[in-house]
């Protein structure tokens, strides 16, 4: 099969579609044959060595596709079903990949919108959990309008919560359009929040790594009431919890999701495609950060 790899590290021009190896399932897994891979940042970051120290590797932890092959023991699903989620060996941005955890494709979406939402929902999804967001909290979401943000605010809108969502004014009809009530970011960003909640938040999520933990520990009313997705050196500095997928991740949401979608009460516009052939370039785009919501590789 073709799949995505590179042998050493640098900019995207050192990724390269090689033949590898047919993987197999094993117990609890099924194999797809793709259809539709996410490209998510830690690509890149892996791709530049930010992450992982081992040569060659493979890309991709997210996918939808056909179901092709079964693991021993799996009767939840049958050859030819339509199933999206996630392999927990990189390697899903390929022909063919190995799903961990998986679940049928809603039957409004396609495959690259069913691509775009794992890593999206579970990191939405266990962050909202390590914060505790239930009905009847109010939570800050700095950083709203890209993928794992708006997920987050349409999660916790979900579970009952009041969302207030911070973006550039272009988004906020979309934040609104998702639940949230949206407030400006930048200079003034707490007065702004202030001007809606008088007393602060219960809750802050920090999305966007920008700097403001100061402002969200003000709002929330303390450290322990701020997550933060994107700033490990301010996690650090401040004592705010950094949230990590290897302290338990919220694979459950994955099996939740179509209900939500099928109800119009979830949506994760894909912001552009690319053939697999042309994964550098989707890595350019992404690192330019210049196109809002996923970016999803289609192999035909």
């Amino acid at each position: 099969m073709k799949a995505v790899e590179f042998s050493r590290f640098g900019d995207p021009d050192v990724l390269e579609l090689v033949d590898l190896p047919d993987p197999h399932p094993g117990p609890g897994q099924v194999r797809i044959a793709v259809r539709a891979a996410g490209v998510n940042a830690s690509d890149w970051k892996k791709r530049q060595g930010l992450m992982d120290e081992e040569l060659p590797q493979t890309l991709g932890h997210e996918a939808a596709g056909i179901v092709d092959e079964l693991g021993p023991d799996v009767t939840d699903v049958a050859l030819g079903d339509r199933v999206f989620g996630v392999s927990a060996d990189s390697g899903a941005q390929a022909e063919l990949a190995v799903l961990d955890y998986y679940a049928p494709i809603p039957r409004s979406l396609g495959f690259a919108d069913a691509a775009a939402l794992p890593a999206a929902i579970e990191t939405a999804a266990r962050a909202l959990d390590q914060l505790g967001v239930e009905s009847g909290s109010t939570l800050l979401v700095s950083g709203a309008s890209g993928s794992i943000g708006s997920a987050a605010v349409q999660l916790a809108v979900a579970r009952g919560a009041r969302v207030i969502g911070t973006g550039s004014p272009a988004t906020h009809d979309f934040l609104r359009s998702l639940g949230a009530e949206a407030v400006a970011y930048g200079a003034g960003m707490a007065e702004r929040v202030r001007a809606l909640a008088p007393d602060g938040v219960d809750l802050a999520l920090d999305v966007a790594g920008s700097g403001i933990l100061p402002e969200l520990i003000e709002l929330a009313g303390g450290a322990t009431h701020v997550v933060t997705l994107a700033d490990f050196a301010g996690a650090e500095q401040y004592g705010v919890r950094f949230s990590r997928g290897d302290a338990g991740r919220a694979l459950y949401v994955i099996d939740q999701i179509g209900e939500l979608i099928e109800s119009g009460r979830f949506v994760l516009p894909v912001g552009r495609t690319f053939p697999l052939s042309e994964v550098a370039e989707a890595h350019r785009v992404g690192e330019a950060g210049r196109v809002r919501g996923k970016l999803v590789l289609l192999v035909d």
